[in-house]
């Protein structure tokens, strides 16, 4: 399990896929309302001046230095919902990101969204 302290230092870090292949460079952590555990990051992807962010859930992530490796491949990560660098996620396309990496979705307590920025 990594800690959300702990995953908040990589920030800025590399982000790579199983194979060892950049995906970007991580932006902010995502945790689950339910557990408050972090169950998701964001990472900038993207040419210098046309940058979005993809979520990509930590579930298998290992944290080694100077990189955050991540169990999902790049292509599949890449082509993720994503939001621009200044947006926020809106509460309903929460559930198409977790479907993207077929992943159940529940909605947090009081049907509200399941991912919380930290």
């Amino acid at each position: 399990m990594i800690q959300t302290a702990d995953i908040r230092e990589w920030r800025t870090h590399d982000v790579v896929d199983p194979g060892g292949h950049k995906i970007g460079t991580l932006e902010a952590v995502y945790v689950d309302t339910r557990t408050d555990e972090p169950s998701m990051v964001t990472v900038q992807v993207g040419m210098p001046t046309r940058h979005r962010l993809v979520f990509v859930p930590l579930e298998g992530a290992t944290v080694a230095p100077e990189q955050v490796r991540v169990a999902y491949d790049r292509s599949q990560v890449k082509k993720a919902p994503s939001i621009g660098t200044d947006d926020v996620l809106p509460a309903e396309d929460e559930k198409a990101i977790f479907e993207h990496y077929e992943l159940d979705y529940a909605p947090g307590p009081d049907g509200r969204r399941q991912l919380a920025r930290r």
